[in-house]
C-alpha cells in the first residue's frame, strides 16, 4: 500500500466538505472529485458526502482504499482492499486517536485576495492562509458558486469564507495540491458508508504495521 498516497487522501477527506456561505447552488448529498499528484502521477479520488457521513475512495496498485468519517468528528475508519491477496480490513480510529490526529493539523488565519480566476468551471478567489504554528503561508482558491454540508471533522479552513476549490491538504507533516474537479448531486451507492461484513475489524496500529510502521 502506497501510504504516502494514504496520507494526502486522508487530508483531503478532512477538508473536501467544509461549509460555505452566499452560495448559488446548495447541495445536501452528492459526490466530489478531486485530483492530486503523487511523485509526478494524477491520482483521482472520489468523495461521497450527506449532511452527516462522507465516504472517499481511491486506488493505488493492486489496493482499493476507502476513508469513512461522520459529521461531528465521532468516527473514523479506513478499509484497504486487495483482491490479489485476499485482504480485507477496516482500521477503526478510537476517540483518542481521531482527538491526536486533529490536534496536529494547522490553525490558520486568513487574509482574502483581490485575485480571481475559474477552476473547474467554479468562480474562484484566493484567499491568503497563515498558520499560525509556523507562520508558513498557502493560497487556498475558494468559491461561493455553491454550498456543501458541514462535513468531515478536522476543517482546518473552516471559516475561510467559502468552498475550498484548490488548496493544500495536510497529514502526518505531510501536504499535498489539491484541485477540486467536480461535484455533482450524484447518490452514493448502496453500502458506500459502512463497513462491510466480511472487511476484518484491525486497530489503527495494526493499520501500521500493514504499512511498515508509517
Amino acid at each position: 500500500m502506497n501510504i504516502k498516497l494514504f496520507n494526502v487522501a486522508l487530508g483531503i477527506v478532512l477538508t473536501a466538505t467544509t461549509i460555505s456561505a452566499s452560495a448559488q447552488k446548495s447541495y445536501t448529498q452528492g459526490a466530489i472529485t478531486l485530483t492530486t499528484d503523487m511523485r509526478g502521477n494524477a491520482v483521482t479520488i472520489k468523495d461521497y458526502f450527506t449532511t452527516d457521513s462522507t465516504s472517499m475512495s481511491f486506488t493505488t496498485g493492486p489496493a482499493t482504499i476507502k476513508i469513512l468519517a461522520d459529521s461531528k468528528g465521532k468516527f473514523f475508519a479506513v478499509l484497504v482492499d486487495v483482491p490479489v491477496a485476499s485482504i480485507k480490513k477496516a482500521a477503526v480510529y478510537t476517540p483518542d486517536e481521531i482527538d491526536q490526529m486533529t490536534a496536529a493539523f494547522p490553525k490558520f488565519t486568513y487574509a482574502p485576495s483581490t485575485e480571481t480566476k475559474q477552476i473547474s468551471g467554479f468562480n474562484c478567489k484566493k484567499v491568503v492562509a497563515t498558520d499560525t504554528k509556523t507562520s508558513k503561508t498557502y493560497d487556498v482558491w475558494i468559491t461561493n458558486d455553491i454550498t456543501l454540508p458541514e462535513n468531515g471533522f478536522a476543517k482546518y479552513y473552516a471559516g475561510i469564507g467559502g468552498i475550498p476549490i484548490q488548496y493544500t491538504s495536510f497529514n502526518q507533516g505531510q501536504e499535498a495540491s489539491v484541485t477540486v474537479t467536480g461535484i455533482t448531486d450524484e447518490k452514493a451507492p448502496a453500502g458506500a458508508f459502512a463497513i462491510a461484513a466480511d472487511f476484518d475489524k484491525i486497530s489503527l496500529d495494526d493499520l501500521k504495521a500493514m504499512s511498515g510502521g508509517n
